[in-house]
């Protein structure tokens, strides 16, 4: 239902077709236009996973290393936030991109990456989280302490542009960072923390010459509201969607930062959404399964027609 109640009710469906096993942590859909295909991470499992809507095929891909968030450049790279830096990756079945013990039929195919760039961690034990390309193609990225119940405020945000070159820390002082966004125009990028003790969603102006956001303003203050801030997206109307984490919920908020859709989700724990298919019409959203008392639905992917569509996944810019 909407905000204010108005009486319109979304058909929230599982795809079946991404898989029976649910996933740890399920992050990062990108629904890659290019191939009509939609692409997650499973980040505990290392995993990058392909489903084809079309065809229901379903494939996987095993990293050395945990994998938060990925793009995709104009030829099929990934570009993946992982623990260790931003590494390139090249997905591929044949035979060139197998292990040395060749793959059975439903393994996941095992892939390694060309490192390209890596902050430096001020604590051990960091990864890279929510990550994604402006509408210029810059490779945008946060870092988080994983042990979240250490409220450890090392994280920050990096850019990594098109000449591969990893920026300074832009914002730091985050504990969880998530929820990044641009609006259609470019010039409005959004950023949350979903930390239990933040659960803030930022706006900034946004500089789309240099890539520079500056006015940081709370955008929408989540303890308002229901659940924790994760991933999002943006419509073509210009309005912010965030997984409402630990509440089962997705939230559109209006450039003004007014709350004015609600969705029901049957995960307790959404991560991220991503809008896709022919038209751009479905809103995809992966999920978390709790440690503890999951339903039959946690960890699984899941699928909405809002009734707005979205804008093509930006691809990043430079040569990977």
């Amino acid at each position: 239902m909407s905000a204010a109640g108005n009486p319109r009710v979304e058909r929230v469906e599982r795809v079946l077709a991404a898989g029976e096993a649910p996933a740890g942590v399920g992050e990062s859909p990108v629904w890659r236009v290019a191939e009509q295909a939609l692409y997650w991470v499973d980040i505990p499992a290392h995993k990058i996973v392909r489903l084809r809507l079309e065809t229901g095929e379903r494939s996987e891909w095993l990293l050395p290393e945990k994998v938060a968030c990925i793009a995709f450049d104009r030829h099929g790279t990934v570009l993946a936030g992982c623990e260790s830096g931003l590494f390139a990756v090249t997905l591929g079945e044949d035979s060139a991109h197998l292990s040395p013990r060749a793959a059975q039929p439903g393994e996941p195919v095992k892939v390694t990456g060309r490192k390209l760039a890596a902050p430096v961690f001020p604590f051990p034990d960091m990864r890279f989280n929510d990550g994604r390309c402006d509408r210029q193609g810059r490779f945008w990225a946060g870092t988080m302490v994983q042990d979240m119940a250490a409220a450890n405020a090392a994280g920050a945000l990096y850019r990594f542009d098109g000449d591969g070159v990893l920026s300074a820390p832009v914002v730091d002082g985050l504990i969880t960072q998530n929820g990044l966004g641009w609006s259609p125009d470019g010039t409005t990028m959004y950023l949350s923390d979903s930390h239990p003790l933040r659960k803030q969603i930022w706006a900034f102006d946004y500089d789309v010459e240099t890539g520079e956001p500056r006015n940081r303003r709370v955008f929408a203050d989540l303890n308002h509201y229901v659940g924790r801030p994760d991933g999002a997206a943006v419509d073509a109307d210009g309005c912010y969607w965030i997984c409402a984490n630990d509440a089962g919920a997705l939230l559109r908020f209006t450039p003004q930062g007014k709350l004015d859709r609600q969705i029901a989700v049957p995960a307790i724990k959404p991560a991220m959404c991503a809008f896709g298919g022919r038209d751009l019409d479905t809103l995809f959203v992966t999920s978390i399964r709790p440690a503890a008392g999951a339903s039959e639905h946690d960890g699984h992917v899941f699928a909405v027609r809002p009734g707005v569509t979205g804008l093509p996944e930006p691809e990043f810019a430079g040569q990977l």
